[in-house]
This record gives C-alpha cells, structure tokens and sequence, in this order.
C-alpha cells in the first residue's frame, strides 16, 4: 500500500494520517528519531547485553575476547529494558513519538512495556499475532511504537502487517504454526487474506511505525549472514483506561496493573500508587503462548 496519508512527515501529523490511522490501523514517521539517538540507544543495547546494567533473567557470561556482534548473536530480545536502562527509559517520552501518540490514543497517555529486538542474522521472527492479545486495554487503545534501530528490509526480517485487520476488533483464534519463519509454537491463520494485502514495512534507521493493537502483524526469519535487525518496540494506551494485565500469569490478577509510566498529560486512577512490579527478563529462543 503506498498512500500519502500513511507517512507522518517531519513529526508533524495530519488529518490525513489520523483518519488513515483510523481506516487502516499503522503509521509511518520516517526519521522521527534523529541519527544523534539512534546512536545513543545503539551503545545502550550493547551495555544491557553485556550486563553493564546487572545480571538479569536469562543473561549469560560475556567472555573477555568476545565482540558485540558476538555477543547480541545469543539473544533475540529483552522485555522492560526501561527498567535498568535510564535512556531507554527517557526514550518513553521522546518529545515527536508523544505528540503522534496524544493526537491518535488520548491527552492522556500511559506505557506500560518496553522491548529491545536485536534479531541476529539466521534468527527467526514472530508469528502472526495481535497486541491486544498479550496486553487487554478496556478502551481498545494498545499501540505499538516501533522504533528501527537499524535499517529493516525484507532481507533481515522487517515488520509484516495486513492494514485495517484491527478493524473487526476482536481477537482472532490462534492454531499451530508448522513455519519455519517463526519462533512461535502457534500463530493467526491469515490464508483469508489475498496475498496483495499483506505487505511488508521496510524503513530506514531512526523510522517509527505505529500500530493498532489489533493490527495483525508478524516478522519474518532473518535471512542475511551479518545484518542485525535491531528495533526498540514501545507499548502505550490512554490513560483512562484500565489495565487487566496479569502477563499470562506472571503476576496477580488485577483490574488494573500499575506498572506504568505516565508519558502525557494526567493520570486519572493517580490515588492508586505506581507500582514496580515487572523485572527485565530475556526472550526465549521459542515463545509459548497462552491459547
């Protein structure tokens, strides 16, 4: 799909792009992130995978000779980097990703996870799947940030998506995934899309795409032999929504989990405390989900 409408030129959002936000579920902001950042957050992922920031979930010893190459090849992502990493956290509240986000979700804008995707050449990508699935707003508010840290090509794994699937606003059924493009045990059976509508999102470093959560979406195997596919993928929704995230059982179940972060305007449930209960933890090669 090429249309006008789905790039956010120089930060600065339209009309055009809220009502094809709104017809089609994604946005592209091309070089939102300036080079100056995109460095900044490039030197921060290799700190937090060769455990500068502490050990975590997941983290293996780093040998003294071993490159950082080497080193990001072990891994494939890292959950709430936000909580040992100070510019990642700060990079929640990046001034031109805020004011995209309160102009398309709400005034009021929360963040409740963060992840850091370092897909290594050869590794697999993520099966077909909806956001809302894994994080339930009440409002339908989810929205991904996806912010590229290196160039994403069909080559090295870049981000799939079949525009205005959020549209019917409900979660699809999962069934097994016999693909060897995914690392997932299951994914969403897309057969009943013509394969014209399902496209591929290739943008330069320091793009952002942002997506509805429920915009089906998956990533492919990473096919080149020395190219990462490195991206910093942020979630957010209004903040008038509650949130009845357990984490698939990771933690109690509530109405509304508080381990947020307020990136915009005021938080309504503000006499119910900010609470820290999600801990960084490293991505398993092959994710099993709940069905």
């Amino acid at each position: 799909m090429k249309n006008p409408s789905q790039f956010v030129i120089n930060g600065n959002l339209s009309s055009e792009n809220t009502q094809f936000y709104k017809e089609y579920g994604y946005l592209i902001a091309q070089g939102l992130v300036s080079p100056d950042e995109i460095d900044k957050l490039r030197r921060d992922t290799v700190k937090i995978f060769r455990g500068e920031y502490g050990v975590m979930e997941g983290l293996m010893p780093v040998a003294a000779d071993e490159t950082d190459a080497d080193v990001l090849k072990k891994y494939v992502a890292i959950h709430f980097p936000h909580k040992i990493s100070p510019v990642i956290k700060d990079f929640l509240t990046q001034g031109k990703i805020v004011d995209v986000l309160t102009n398309i979700v709400s005034p009021n804008v929360k963040c409740m996870q963060s992840m850091l995707f370092v897909k290594g050449p050869g590794k697999a990508g993520q099966a077909w799947h909806q956001d809302e699935f894994y994080i339930p707003t009440r409002d339908k508010s989810l929205i991904g940030v996806w912010i590229a840290i290196d160039d994403a090509s069909i080559e090295n794994g870049c981000l799939w998506i079949i525009p205005g699937s959020h549209k019917p606003g409900y979660i699809m059924p999962r069934v097994d995934n016999d693909s060897n493009e995914y690392a997932d045990v299951d994914t969403i059976d897309v057969s009943s899309y013509k394969q014209e509508e399902i496209i591929p999102v290739e943008v330069k470093s320091g793009s952002v795409i942002f997506f509805n959560g429920y915009l089906l979406h998956s990533s492919m195997r990473n096919k080149t032999t020395a190219n990462f596919r490195t991206a910093l993928v942020n979630h957010y929704m209004s903040a008038e929504s509650m949130l009845p995230w357990d984490q698939d059982g990771k933690l109690p179940s509530t109405e509304d989990m508080r381990d947020i972060v307020m990136i915009a305007g005021t938080d309504p449930y503000s006499a119910k405390p900010i609470t820290d209960m999600n801990k960084p933890y490293l991505r398993p090669e092959v994710l099993i989900i709940k069905k």
